[in-house]
């Protein structure tokens, strides 16, 4: 049975050596060895999705491009409803939480038989909703239980598990495909930690959503939020780096592995040497994103934001230099794999924390669901894109890094302005007397 509405508990103190540890409420903590539980299986199929469906069952990688992207469409319609149920009085957060796992589950066992097309994207678009359903309420739980002070280290923390999750799935099943080579097992043991995570989220976190005094009117709360410049500006530009984010887990891993001249295999480099890649990726974010985190948290977050976006695009830079080398690819790629950790290091806590700050308690749900929407059409163009550039080798996919490279300065354009907007609207309060 749900519990209505807790008061959470006091943050947690540490002693001793965790004293540096961030000091976060008690259902936080909880929340994040959930969610490890469900990174872990994340990282079992990560890397090795698009390896999978292209090199081990035959599809092109327009096919799994195509598949991918379906994901991202299926995730446009969760996301709305996601709005509407966070914020609602029967769904709430808890329970759109345990949704959230249950499908995604589902759409992982039919992963794992996924022989055909129309198997492939079914199972994707059920991924898709999940995830839909997950992000915008691990946000807006996230913000609940924590203050504007400590709430970069929060989502830094979320971060931190995310990353030791995918560490440890991505190195468990790139030692299992070595030995085994058994890709749908993979994925059936993906399904059996969401199921986990819906249990942790059951028994330990109660409701966080406060009960609301007045009638909510559906249309009229998405229309206020639509109507705020500084939101729709800072979404604008979140869509360019969710596009570069979707590279990562779908056209990276397949261009590493079939299109990389000096690697340790005739086309580039073994599932087994990309799995380290991105061990290498995650362990850097591990160990670097709470300290980096606290270290630039009395700096603007626009300011970190374009920063991160500068990292980003010279790491496609670099990696369109590691078509092209001479000589073993190795360590260019360690480059690369090094600089995006640096830029996520980056985005991520600042990005939401910069959407916490802009969005009224009663619409975060809401604001929510908008910046989870820009993954869904991140995710949707992504791969697509990607995949049809590998198919096109000669042509597009020889420079697609490069080309990618201008997203970053466009986006940076766009937090420029964001910037400037945000600047005069606080003069203006300032000059009201507010």
């Amino acid at each position: 049975m749900d519990q209505p509405n807790p008061q959470p508990d006091p943050p947690v103190t540490t002693h001793g050596f965790l004293t540096w540890l961030p000091q976060l409420r008690r259902e936080i903590w909880i929340l994040a060895t959930g969610q490890l539980l469900l990174y872990i299986g994340q990282g079992f199929t990560l890397v090795y999705a698009s390896i999978y469906f292209v090199n081990e069952l035959g599809f092109s990688p327009t096919q799994v491009g195509l598949a991918l992207s379906s994901s991202g469409l299926a995730g446009i319609a969760g996301r709305f409803w996601s709005g509407y149920a966070i914020d609602s009085d029967f769904w709430g957060r808890r329970r759109t939480l345990m949704l959230s796992a249950m499908v995604t589950s589902m759409a992982c066992f039919c992963l794992s038989f996924a022989n055909t097309f129309g198997l492939l994207v079914g199972g994707n678009m059920l991924l898709g909703l999940g995830v839909s359903l997950y992000w915008p309420a691990n946000l807006s739980v996230t913000t609940d239980l924590t203050t504007p002070e400590n709430r970069s280290e929060a989502f830094a923390l979320t971060r931190l598990v995310d990353n030791l999750g995918l560490a440890l799935g991505a190195l468990l099943a790139g030692q299992y495909i070595a030995m085994d080579g058994n890709y749908s097992t993979l994925f059936i043991l993906k399904g059996v930690t969401y199921l986990l995570f819906a249990g942790v989220i059951y028994v330990a976190i109660a409701e966080t959503r406060q009960p609301q005094t007045e009638a909510r009117h559906l249309w009229q709360d998405w229309w206020q939020a639509l109507c705020d410049r500084h939101l729709l500006t800072f979404l604008s530009a979140n869509i360019i780096f969710t596009i570069y984010a979707a590279q990562h887990t779908s056209t990276l891993p397949l261009y590493l592995a079939n299109f990389i001249p000096h690697g340790n295999t005739e086309t580039g480099f073994s599932e087994q040497w990309i799995s380290y890649f991105f061990v290498w990726h995650v362990l850097i974010k591990i160990v670097l994103q709470l300290p980096i985190t606290r270290l630039v948290k009395a700096i603007n977050h626009i300011s970190i934001l374009l920063v991160a976006l500068t990292i980003w695009s010279a790491a496609f830079f670099l990696l369109w230099l590691t078509s092209i080398t001479p000589t073993s690819a190795l360590p260019w790629a360690i480059g690369v794999f090094s600089l995006l950790s640096l830029a996520e290091i980056l985005y991520s806590p600042a990005g939401i924390s910069l959407l916490g700050e802009m969005a009224p308690v009663n619409l975060r749900g809401i604001y929510f669901s908008l910046e989870s929407q820009c993954w869904s059409i991140g995710f949707t163009i992504g791969p697509a894109l990607g995949g049809w550039a590998l198919d096109h080798p000669d042509t597009v996919g020889a420079n697609l890094w490069l080309y990618l490279t201008t997203g970053g300065f466009l986006a940076s354009l766009i937090l420029v302005v964001l910037k400037q907007q945000m600047s005069v609207g606080q003069t203006d309060l300032v000059s009201d007397g507010l």
